[in-house]
């Protein structure tokens, strides 16, 4: 079976979303200046997804001013509702960004990358990031559900655990703790959280973060994920590109992480490239394919913006939601 997906023309005369080429996107720079050095750039891409000062210039710069003019219309409404209810004015309700996609989309450099330039402008000075791998089930209860092989799917998460954590962000508490994961263990760390305390944006980035809940039906309020961004971003790409990242990542990693004793897969670092190979492309088509056609490319047109990917993750075409 053909494992390409055909993807839809975003572009119609029904879409939701205007299309951006390249060019006409990275116009829209206007006069913001680059704030990220060559170096830095270099160090927040993400293994086998390189990019480059000119895909910052032209990509990430134009959506950085767009989000900046953003938060500052919605920081704007906070205070003119907090004075509609003779409320404290000096509170904070932080603007959250989500950000999905596939697995080897590239998802998390294109979060290191705004969570920068976010930070560089002068109203959003403290800028988060997490991932809602800390909000995984950790192995031993995966394993006890029979789901080690449907890890990153949505019945995988503790999705409450991550609606509570969520909850209390938007509600301006202080220092809230979200779980930590580690990749090289594969596992949710017992015991260790990161803390997130009032920031201006929060970032938010996961393969499923913008599938909604089904709906009861008896009408009971069940918030999603989604329910809490005032932004999300899809990282999209073709399937045949996704699949050649995703090889070619565990070719590398199998070169280096999957070499520390630690790791959970040291043991392909030791096994034939050949054994190691197949195994990518058995974890590819039995797990990332599937949990990708099943839950993460359906929520595609849920998105605020759609970051369009050709070979070697350049961003091609830019659909921003106008409805």
């Amino acid at each position: 079976m053909d494992e390409r997906v055909n993807l839809p023309q975003l572009e119609d005369e029904l879409s939701p979303y205007r299309i951006f080429s390249r060019a006409e996107w990275a116009a829209l720079r206007a006069d913001t200046p680059l704030t990220l050095s060559a170096e830095e750039v270099l160090r927040l891409q993400s293994l086998n997804d390189i990019i480059s000062l000119t895909e910052v210039s032209e990509i990430y710069l134009p959506l950085s001013r767009l989000l900046s003019l953003y938060v500052a219309a919605t920081q704007g409404l906070f205070r003119a509702t907090q004075r509609f209810l003779l409320a404290d004015e000096n509170g904070k309700v932080p603007y959250i960004i989500g950000i999905a996609g596939s697995v080897a989309a590239g998802k998390s450099t294109t979060a290191r990358v705004l969570e920068a330039l976010l930070a560089r402008w002068p109203n959003t000075p403290k800028v988060d990031l997490i991932t809602t791998d800390g909000f995984l089930l950790p192995n031993v209860e995966l394993e006890r559900l029979g789901l080690m092989n449907r890890k990153g799917f949505p019945e995988s998460y503790d999705i409450q655990a991550l609606l509570r954590f969520l909850t209390e962000i938007k509600a301006g508490k202080r220092n809230v703790e979200a779980p930590v994961y580690s990749h090289l263990v594969y596992d949710v760390m017992p015991g260790e959280t990161v803390v997130i305390d009032r920031p201006d944006i929060l970032i938010v980035e996961g393969l499923n973060v913008l599938q909604p809940a089904r709906l009861p039906r008896d009408g009971t309020a069940i918030p999603f994920v989604s329910d809490f961004f005032d932004f999300s971003i899809y990282v999209d790409a073709d399937e045949r590109h996704l699949h050649e990242w995703y090889v070619s990542r565990f070719r590398r990693l199998r070169e280096t992480a999957f070499r520390d004793p630690k790791s959970y897969f040291a043991k392909y670092a030791v096994v034939s490239l050949e054994e190691a190979m197949a195994t990518a492309e058995n974890l590819w088509r039995g797990i990332n394919l599937v949990n990708l056609r099943e839950n993460i490319l359906p929520t595609r047109q849920r998105a605020s913006l759609i970051l369009r990917k050709g070979d070697s993750h350049r961003i091609e075409e830019v659909a921003l939601r106008r409805l």
